[in-house]
């Protein structure tokens, strides 16, 4: 489906305001229409056709306009601008450059103001990867442009039908001049529109088999996401929701972010706005920012241009996974978006569901995750994009129905506890109740890329942390003293587990990312504890005794150490050596 290039004249008036939903008549208007509302223009989305009504959600505040203003139709669905530029833009939810804004009205932004997705006078240098006489079609990459250290990839239209190349142009142009013309005079610049609830065409997506590297040991040792997978963070106010997203943004191995800030508060968009810019990709060295692209649409913008934003931003990661690029996608948060269709539903007068949720909700989340994957793009490379989108159930509700509906589609969900944040564990996730689908179809990469031993290890941890949540509830009534000896040692391990490998300082250098061979060599080291204590254990020396080994007292430490190896080596000795002294004393 390619953008209506028409742009109709004809106008209506306006018959009724209710909040950001209008009513419009005389006007001749499709579905999905953008459309310019009363004296102002504020921009608006035809999103219901009822008779001779023409229901409209509009992006801007809608107080003062009357009914009896005009309204225009563009002829134009809601499209995002993509091209050259989008790297390092920080937008808000209909793809307007916040930069720009400020320029034109300062901090506060006004109604009525547009400005264009990507600069229109800004120069980009075009070098063609294709010459006159070569075949084109849909997707075809024809030339590269370097921004910042990534190679942006120009494409053909995915809906453009073949043709040959007649000419094609190196040289300094902006997005809109032509550079490349085919033999039936059909002429390509460097920008192309997408209409953004419109899902960008592949020839074929693909089961994943590579998971996405994030840094983070519980996600990545208990409940990897895949390239091209989806997971969702559900928490309540304070379990660390946003440091996690941006611990993800940072550290994952994706080549691309696309960062949502869908209806959050003021302050912590205002956070990761100052923070962003000034953190360092650790693969190049360079700022995280030459690589990203931020969408800011807090809580106290536009109610509507929140429901766009999660869509502008979906777009922006599929056009670069056509490239041929791995992209993470962060929505945070998708409550906040599920709130936008609410409020929109109760002004349309629509039918409530659960908790006053649209009956569609499931739908539309759906429509969203589903947009992920990875994929055969048009021109035969592969692509993906990863959506992690972060859910604020209130009270910490997990079966209220935006956390419900999102469970049913994705396939990891990373379980926020609020007792763990206060208990100062971090990241605050929930061993017990998160999980991952992912598990059986990333087992070749992980015994093929870390050790044919981790799917091995991982499982025995899990193991350990269940047996000591069910000893935990013994250990509440009579005493952790009480327990056989056995189930002493098996608390201590499993207090190992948690303290060691699933804690992460994400403030300190060192810790803030955890490579799998590190984690691997990590719980490998817990494992030799277990089983030499065990088998001390079994040969009559006390759980007293087995507490206090010293050596073990220092593997926290490894967390902290870059060249870990010497250490862990010499902890390891230490540790066989205390285990020996005791089983041949006891």
């Amino acid at each position: 489906m390619e953008v209506k290039d028409k742009k109709s004249k004809e106008s209506g008036i306006l018959k009724r305001i209710a909040g950001p939903v209008v009513t419009a008549v005389n006007l001749d208007a499709h579905m999905y229409d953008v459309v310019k509302v009363g004296k102002e223009e504020l921009m608006g989305e035809v999103i219901k056709i009822s008779g001779e009504d023409i229901i409209i959600q509009v992006y801007e505040d809608t107080s003062g306009i009357r009914p009896g203003e005009p309204v225009i139709n563009t002829g134009l669905s809601l499209a995002a601008e993509l091209g050259p530029g989008l790297l390092t833009s920080i937008y808000d939810g209909i793809q307007r450059p916040l930069s720009v804004l400020v320029d034109k009205m300062g901090d506060f932004i006004q109604r009525g103001v547009s400005a264009p997705g990507l600069s229109h006078e800004k120069k980009w240098t075009f070098k063609p990867t294709v010459k006159a006489g070569d075949k084109v079609e849909g997707g075809t990459i024809i030339g590269e442009v370097q921004e910042t250290n990534i190679v942006h990839r120009i494409m053909v239209p995915p809906t453009a039908k073949p043709g040959v190349v007649k000419t094609i142009k190196s040289g300094d142009f902006t997005v809109d001049e032509t550079v490349c013309i085919l033999d039936d005079g059909r002429e390509f610049p460097m920008i192309q529109r997408w209409p953004v609830r419109v899902p960008r065409p592949v020839k074929e997506k693909k089961n994943p088999t590579i998971p996405l590297i994030t840094g983070q040991r519980i996600l990545d040792g208990l409940f990897p996401i895949a390239k091209g997978g989806t997971a969702a963070i559900p928490g309540p106010f304070g379990s660390g929701k946003t440091v996690t997203q941006q611990q993800l943004a940072k550290w994952s191995d994706a080549e691309i972010v696309v960062y949502i800030g869908c209806g959050e508060r003021g302050n912590e968009m205002t956070e990761v706005l100052t923070e962003f810019p000034h953190l360092e990709d650790p693969k190049s060295g360079k700022p995280l920012m030459e690589r990203t692209v931020l969408i800011a649409n807090t809580s106290n913008m536009p109610v509507a241009a929140r429901e766009a934003s999660v869509y502008t931003g979906i777009t922006i990661a599929e056009y670069f996974r056509d490239m041929g690029y791995d992209v993470s996608l962060m929505a945070d948060s998708t409550s906040r978006w599920a709130e936008a269709m609410r409020e929109i539903s109760s002004r349309l007068e629509e039918m409530p569901g659960e908790e006053g949720y649209p009956a569609y909700l499931a739908a539309r989340l759906s429509e969203f995750y589903e947009r992920a994957g990875l994929v055969k793009t048009l021109n035969d490379r592969s692509g993906s994009v990863s959506v992690i989108g972060a859910v604020s159930p209130p009270g910490g509700d997990f079966s209220e129905p935006v956390t419900q509906g999102t469970l049913r589609i994705v396939k990891v969900f990373w379980a926020l506890d609020a007792k763990l944040s206060q208990r100062r564990h971090f990241p605050a996730i929930n061993w017990l109740n998160s999980y991952s689908l992912y598990l059986d179809s990333l087992h070749d990469w992980y015994d093929k890329e870390v050790s044919p031993e981790w799917n091995k290890i991982r499982s025995w941890a899990m193991e350990v942390l269940q047996k000591e949540a069910e000893l935990q509830e013994i250990v509440q009534l009579v005493g952790s003293d009480a327990l056989p000896e056995a189930e002493q040692v098996t608390i201590e391990v499993a207090r190992m587990i948690r303290e060691i490998f699933l804690q992460q300082n994400a403030y300190d250098a060192v810790d803030t990312f955890c490579d799998m061979k590190k984690q691997y060599d990590m719980m490998k080291t817990i494992r030799l504890y277990s089983d030499l204590a065990y088998a001390a254990q079994a040969a009559g020396v006390s759980p007293g005794q087995i507490n206090a080994t010293k050596s073990k007292n220092d593997l926290p430490q490894i967390k902290f150490i870059k060249d870990y190896k010497p250490a862990l080596q010499k902890i390891e000795k230490e540790m066989d050596a205390e285990f020996t002294q005791l089983r041949s004393a006891a």
